[in-house]
């Protein structure tokens, strides 16, 4: 096998992240297990795992890693920190032609680096094999709930950030007694599944999509809904799964009887520029639009979202602001007559050990493997830039690079 020189580079974005794509005992396990691998830490004040703890493995730190050939982060890396001709590993956020990074594109490409992403990495069926998103469900469910506590004056949770692990946050749960009301959960991915662990946790009944819409219950209920179960093409009544993925435009989402019975609604469906929304703002100002909060946890902000009223990405530490649905503006969160949004994009940086211990697995064993053969399918095809130009898979790109 190739040898593989890997740099774990410190977080330069500002606000910082301080998630890691391999913990130290990670580290350790992969030079152990591969003598071919040598892994560099780069210095750094900001992580949630200290310098020092990779030091305890012996895990080199060091200030310079321009040694390594590979070099991996978490975030996007400031232009003015990209060293040329390396092969990075990060979240780029440039794949839907987001225009606050088409400058970190072109610079990857004007510095010879190959850049692969991370949300781009998938198996032979098309499936996603590495992400953060479980910890943005988990996260996300939780501030959802926390912020209809203080919504209601029902109940109060710690913020998710102040909390050491998961594990803290579901001892909480133990030690919390909740109001009658109910969610709905939307997603099939590791989003979704992330906000049912929580609800789960929360010892929340889960129920069918008709008792939700037909009965009101004595205890907390959450249902969870799927594609199938709220979308339908506009002429046929009917959903069809790989015509959905190809044509969503010809479909609407039938979910007006949820805005009448839900309290909570935590999204967690990918969406793209152009598929049906949830609601309009015109159906959020009716009385019967029932919804006190929204966890908009694919955070997409509108007017190019499925939920009209994700204005902006909140911060951790403020992660709920207010909104009137009859002035179509933002205010002070937990009002009367208003929806809560909570909206942070970088949900999984509140709970940054369990998260990044998570991804660490995922990266191991999806992805390491792939990175010592000669030729791998799996990174080719999720690598956007190579050789100063942008890869046969991401060439609808080259108008966004131009400025088109």
């Amino acid at each position: 096998m190739k040898q593989l020189n890997i740099g774990i580079i410190r977080e330069g974005k500002v606000p910082a992240d301080s998630r890691v794509p391999l913990t130290p005992k990670q580290c350790r396990m992969l030079m152990d297990k591969f003598p071919n691998v040598k892994i560099l830490v780069q210095r750094s004040e900001v992580r949630c795992i200290k310098d020092e703890e990779y030091r305890n493995e012996k895990v080199e730190v060091v200030e310079d890693i321009s040694v390594c050939d590979i070099l991996m982060g978490v975030k996007e890396v400031p232009i003015d920190q990209l060293i040329p001709s390396k092969h990075y590993f990060f979240f780029s956020h440039t794949i839907k032609e987001q225009p606050y990074n088409r400058g970190l594109l072109q610079a990857m490409l004007k510095n010879n680096i190959r850049m692969t992403d991370y949300e781009t990495l998938r198996n032979e069926k098309g499936n996603r094999i590495i992400g953060f998103g479980r910890y943005a469900g988990i996260v996300g469910a939780h501030n959802g709930i926390r912020a209809y506590g203080l919504k209601t004056k029902s109940f109060e949770l710690d913020k998710a950030h102040e909390c050491k692990d998961f594990e803290a946050i579901k001892e909480q749960y133990k030690q919390t007694k909740f109001p009658p009301f109910k969610v709905v959960n939307t997603g099939i991915g590791k989003v979704a599944n992330g906000a049912l662990e929580t609800l789960e946790a929360l010892g929340f009944k889960r129920v069918s999509g008709e008792e939700f819409i037909t009965k009101e219950f004595d205890q907390p209920v959450y249902v969870h809904l799927k594609y199938k179960d709220m979308y339908k093409h506009k002429e046929t009544g009917l959903y069809d799964q790989n015509d959905f993925y190809k044509n969503s435009q010809n479909y609407i989402c039938d979910f007006v009887g949820y805005t009448k019975n839900a309290d909570v609604f935590i999204n967690g469906i990918y969406w793209e520029k152009g598929g049906p929304v949830y609601f309009t703002k015109e159906q959020m100002k009716e009385d019967s639009f029932r919804i006190k909060v929204i966890a908009d946890i694919t955070c997409d902000i509108a007017p190019d979202s499925s939920v009209p009223s994700t204005l902006r990405a909140a911060k951790i530490g403020d992660d709920v602001f207010g909104y009137d649905p009859h002035t179509e503006t933002e205010v002070a969160p937990f009002l009367e007559n208003t929806v809560d949004m909570m909206t942070v994009d970088n949900l999984p940086n509140e709970l940054p050990r369990d998260a990044s211990n998570d991804f660490g697995k995922m990266l191991i064993g999806n992805v390491i493997e792939e990175l010592m053969k000669d030729q791998s399918d799996i990174i080719e095809q999720a690598t956007i830039a190579n050789g100063g130009a942008l890869t046969e898979f991401y060439a609808y790109l080259q108008n966004y690079v131009d400025g088109v």
